[in-house]
């Protein structure tokens, strides 16, 4: 059942007179639930009690996290139509999508479970005394990683679970030993409450202290701006535009104590052509890529708003036919008015653009919060005088930008912003051929995709979702997949330590089985 309340710890709590409602952008009207937004001291007490937690949470075992995260994915899950039916109602997307990400939410949370209880991740080092050393002894030294504290994450408009409350962030922030308090999106509130309470109920199962979870309401930046500079929160993640995203992290760093901000914004995912792959398969690139522009409504960080090519008759047969194919599909709901909005006056700043030319836009009527796909076009060098051609239109839009050689399609390359992937369609002997294009776009990028669509983030170690800025504000770091638990770990070394009192992880008998850096060569031995 939904309240509209907040989750001060586990207690639900209204104490403010400031109220808001979600929206149905497909049937284009208001939600019943009202939802409170919190008080500055309910933001207060939410902090101070993740501090109390902070201190016994950091030291739960691998094995008492991963029982925890376990007990949260199954309680989301035993949430059944109720979670499905609300994610519906405030985002207007369709079941098969709320339960795909359903999915891959209760996925995340149970890849981080079984990573945190087999324990590696907190890369512990040994680099034993040596006192015999010449000309000077060398003490004990031992180091791993330690969670850095309270965070706050802010909830994802595009993804209501799976970058939202218990979400990737969520997950590798309590994985880490941090607690977290949400700032729960005001599109997708009641999604987030039911979330919220979920995992409230899996942290009083599991024995977790008080404070280890909170939610918070809020329609406005206020309470935000609070929470990121409060002094018991130590760190932050943040999936969403450019604009909010820097807002934060400028903020943070003005804090007596600055913090880190760990944010994914905005990426308009170049794709490059190459001529000759184009030339056996233009239509065929061209369909696919017409799905994936239109995928989600183009409401995805990894859609293809930017495609790269050389002037010539393969590029405008790839043009022609995907201008004949993304008009064949239906347009879809946005998440609510105020994005649909955003997405036609954005694309209507782009293609007022006298450079530009539109080849394709979907002229029939639509319901309202529907978004309209479009497909325009661009000589390189008209692009490359033109910034406003670099930013992102988030929607179902997409930019053709006809170069007159491959070294113009260099030079591009080399002046977009930093992008989350980058892809290049080739044939092998093209790709050889052509390696300071794939040395150029992998300088912009965080992820280079050979043949295929960015559309689709797989959740594993390997993946790699952060770029250089603005796609992210800390190239270094990834915000998908169990890498991600580093954003809120930092190193600690204990020097001449007691063994008897070292953590298990750095203990001689390796008690808990790690695999560790012992004298710089890896190994679960004991020493």
């Amino acid at each position: 059942m939904i309240t509209g309340q907040n989750y001060i710890g586990n207690t639900l709590s209204a104490q403010g007179n400031t109220t808001y409602k979600t929206f149905n952008p497909q049937l284009n009207e208001e939600n019943t639930s009202v939802f409170t937004e919190a008080t500055p001291e309910e933001i207060e007490t939410a902090a101070s009690l993740a501090a109390k937690a902070y201190l016994e949470y950091r030291n739960k075992t691998g094995e008492e996290k991963a029982v925890f995260l376990n007990a949260i994915a199954d309680e989301i899950e035993a949430l059944g139509d109720d979670l499905i039916k609300t994610y519906q109602a405030e985002t207007g997307l369709p079941e098969g999508r709320a339960k795909g990400e359903r999915g891959r939410t209760l996925g995340q949370l149970r890849t981080f479970a079984n990573y945190v209880k087999e324990g590696s991740w907190v890369e512990a080092s040994i680099d034993q005394a040596q006192p015999e050393r010449q000309p000077m002894p060398r003490v004990d030294l031992r180091k791993m990683l330690v969670p850095i504290g309270p965070i706050v994450v802010f909830g994802a408009s595009n993804f209501p679970l799976a970058y939202s409350t218990a979400g990737g962030d969520t997950a590798a922030a309590l994985a880490a030993g941090c607690p977290v308090v949400v700032k729960s999106h005001p599109m997708h509130a009641g999604t987030g409450e039911l979330v919220a309470s979920a995992i409230v109920k899996a942290a009083e199962k599991t024995g977790m202290p008080n404070g280890v979870f909170s939610n918070i309401n809020s329609s406005g930046i206020e309470v935000g701006q609070k929470l990121v500079t409060h002094p018991k929160i130590k760190g932050v993640g943040f999936t969403g535009s450019i604009k909010g995203g820097r807002a934060i992290y400028n903020l943070a760093a003005t804090r007596p104590e600055p913090i880190p901000v760990f944010a994914e914004m905005g990426s308009i995912n170049p794709v490059v052509l190459l001529p000759k792959a184009l030339e056996s398969n233009a239509r065929d690139w061209a369909k696919t890529y017409a799905g994936s522009i239109t995928l989600g409504t183009g409401q995805f960080c990894t859609n293809p708003g930017l495609l790269l090519g050389v002037k010539g008759e393969a590029l405008t047969q790839f043009t022609n036919t995907l201008a004949e194919e993304i008009v064949k599909i239906e347009p879809s709901c946005m998440l609510h008015p105020n994005i649909a909005k955003a997405y036609t006056a954005n694309k209507a700043k782009a293609i007022e653009q006298p450079q530009l030319n539109v080849v394709a836009n979907y002229a029939e009527a639509t319901k309202p919060n529907y978004a309209k796909s479009t497909v325009s076009k661009v000589k390189g060098s008209d692009f490359l005088e033109n910034e406003t051609l670099h930013e992102e239109v988030f929607g179902p839009f997409s930019l053709i930008v006809e170069c007159e050689d491959t070294s113009e399609l260099e030079t591009v390359i080399d002046n977009l912003e930093g992008q989350l992937t980058g892809t290049i369609i080739a044939n092998d002997v093209e790709l050889s051929a052509n390696t300071n294009i794939v040395l150029a776009l992998q300088n912009r990028v965080g992820r280079i995709i050979f043949n295929g669509v960015p559309t689709g983030v797989e959740v594993c170690a390997s993946m790699q979702h952060g770029g250089p800025y603005p796609a992210s504000t800390d190239s270094r770091f990834t915000a998908v997949g169990v890498n991600s638990i580093k954003r809120w770990a930092r190193p600690f070394s204990f020097q001449s330590w007691p063994k008897a009192l070292l953590p298990d992880a750095l203990k001689d008998d390796n008690p808990l089985n790690l695999l560790r850096a012992i004298d710089t060569v890896k190994t679960r031995a004991k020493i």
